[in-house]
């Protein structure tokens, strides 16, 4: 097997991987990225693409402070708040986010409106702290166009993905606005001739203009960037430092990294395993599904070997997400990730019992806590989107596009559920029909008056943000009383792990005796969250991932050379 020299290894090549090896490679290291996946950019390259990342200038301008940030993680994290650790994060925020303005691609997007997920909560704000990124042009990555991760296909509009903000309201305009409509007719013309033409549009949105971005950026650097390479073990010398790893698949090798080996190799929510040790609702492995992006556990288990743990003190060991999952015509399976699409007029989430047990305009992170709150101690945490005709034709449900398109399509797959009336789709469902009946008119009943007197739904920022600005007398409430009826299955799924590698101050993964092991790194949701298991606002998981993944590239280099100067001394 032949040999590899290089500075650093980076293990995965998502937002935390590429920033890592982007600030190493800035301080003259020579950085090799290998992911085993065929494409390079992770489940970033499928999620929104923003960063929660207090401290910006644009917090800053509008009078946002150090307390406040504080003050709104801990409530959200109590009694898993690391102090330490948020200090850490918050005191990089401002110099990571120079760093990539400064010396990559990454052009960031400051909205006027962003709201904190629980506004309710002291320290929240609905502006400054969520930033995004501009869409990227593709060609920038010029031989790398074809090597990003694909969007979700099921999250796309005919494999156009709306951007979070005016892009997507204008999409859900399209059926009643002539405007919106040609808007969206140019967008959708646009992204199937370049798909025919190149193969792949050329502009690229959230999440996949992020590592567009990032990926042109360390193509520009010259950085070697090997997919379908599988990290088989990590190497350490006789002095317990790690040096290097073994790679299999198509770039079979040994790596020895002078200054270390960083895991950015994701979360373990594909790992039927560690979700049966982590994930209370999930004891058989067989009650959740993921729509990440190689997340099968390869970060601890690479990590293990040498005392790596698993540090599962947030309260949520996951960044909840509710799904439906579905095969469609060809048998293949499909995930729909449910982020915003409940918190809209005219849709509720009712349980197996038929009553709802939830705000619906809650976080989907937010939301799933309650999910797993009212499904325990069942077989399988389940509920139901109830819909009408009215929303059905305005918003759609989540994967199932509204007016004008018909749905016979979503009913044929087993997506969508249509019945005449509440009771037969109660019927149809599986629960009992009266309860379904009381259910909506006690609903409709607040509704129509545009207050929701059992969750308080629609009564804040946040809240309004994910529902219909223009809808009155309340953005997110609106009757549900016109058949025929709709339903959509959803149970539980996620973003990407909380609980990760136990890390210092150094972002180095201790053993459980809380020793550091020398030259091993972890960032991203390979590593523990920073947030203790809240999840405070859009990019709760990107924006430490960056963060931390830049201090590592920094500081790498000069971690090496203590470690070198100790063992001369010693």
């Amino acid at each position: 097997m032949s040999t590899i020299d290089c500075d650093v290894l980076v293990v995965g090549s998502g937002a935390a991987g590429i920033s890592a090896a982007l600030a190493a490679k800035r301080q003259g290291l020579d950085v090799l990225v290998v992911d085993k996946e065929p494409h390079l950019g992770g489940t970033t390259a499928i999620s929104g693409g923003w960063l929660w990342v207090p401290g910006n200038r644009q917090g800053l301008s509008e009078g946002d402070s150090r307390e406040e940030a504080e003050t709104y993680i801990k409530a959200l994290a109590g009694d898993s708040y690391d102090a330490a650790a948020v200090s850490r994060f918050l005191d990089l925020v401002p110099e990571a986010l120079e760093f990539f303005e400064n010396n990559t691609r990454v052009e960031f997007h400051y909205p006027e409106m962003a709201p904190d997920y629980q506004m309710d909560t002291p320290g929240a704000r609905k502006s400054g702290r969520a930033l995004t990124v501009k869409k990227a042009d593709a060609r920038m990555l010029k031989e790398h166009r074809l090597r990003v991760q694909p969007y979700l296909y099921t999250y796309t509009v005919f494999g156009y993905m709306p951007e979070i903000g005016p892009d997507i309201a204008t999409f859900l305009k399209a059926n009643r606005s002539l405007r919106a409509f040609g808007y969206v007719q140019r967008r959708l013309i646009k992204t199937w001739l370049e798909r025919l033409l190149l193969r792949r549009a050329l502009t690229r949105t959230n999440g996949n203009a992020l590592m567009t971005r990032l990926i042109a950026s360390a193509g520009e650097m010259n950085i070697p960037m090997w997919t379908n390479t599988r990290v088989t073990e990590v190497l350490k010398d006789d002095n317990g430092t790690v040096t290097g790893a073994v790679l299999s698949g198509a770039r079979a090798a040994a790596v020895h990294a002078r200054c270390g080996v960083v895991i950015a190799a994701g979360g373990f929510s594909g790992s039927e395993t560690l979700r049966s040790r982590h994930f209370g609702h999930d004891l058989r492995g067989d009650n959740h599904v993921t729509p990440t992006v190689g997340h099968q556990g390869d970060s601890y288990f690479l990590a293990k070997d040498h005392g790596g743990v698993i540090d599962s003190s947030p309260h949520q060991p996951a960044a909840w997400g509710p799904v439906t999952v579905w095969r469609n015509l060809r048998g293949r399976q499909r995930v729909f990730p449910h982020l915003r699409a409940f918190g809209l007029p005219g849709l509720i989430a009712v349980n197996r019992r038929g009553h709802r047990f939830a705000n619906e305009s809650y976080s989907y992170h937010d939301f799933g806590v309650e999910m797993l709150r009212d499904s325990a101690g069942e077989r399988d945490t389940t509920a139901w989107i109830i819909s009408d005709r009215k929303a059905m034709r305005r918003y759609g449900i989540g994967y199932a596009k509204p007016w004008p398109l018909p749905t016979w399509y979503y009913k044929k797959v087993g997506y969508l559920v249509e019945a005449r009336s509440v009771q037969e789709l109660a019927d149809r469902i599986g629960v009992p029909g009266d309860n379904l009946e009381r259910t909506l008119a006690e609903f409709n009943a607040d509704a129509t008056k545009g207050t929701d007197s059992r969750f308080d739904r629609g009564s804040n920022w946040f809240h309004h943000f994910k529902g219909d600005m223009e809808h009155e007398p309340n953005p997110n409430l609106a009757p549900i009383d016109t058949a025929p009826y709709y339903a959509v299955r959803i149970q539980m799924g996620d973003l990407g792990t909380y609980a990760g590698l136990s890390v210092n101050d150094r972002n180095e993964v201790r053993t459980a005796s809380g020793n550091a092991v020398p030259g091993l790194y972890a960032v991203g949701t390979a590593a523990v969250s920073v947030f203790g298991g809240g999840y405070p606002g859009y990019g709760a998981n990107i924006g430490p991932a960056m963060v931390f993944g830049y201090q590592v590239g920094r500081d790498i280099a000069a971690h090496a050379a203590q470690r070198s100067h100790t063992s001369q001394t010693v």
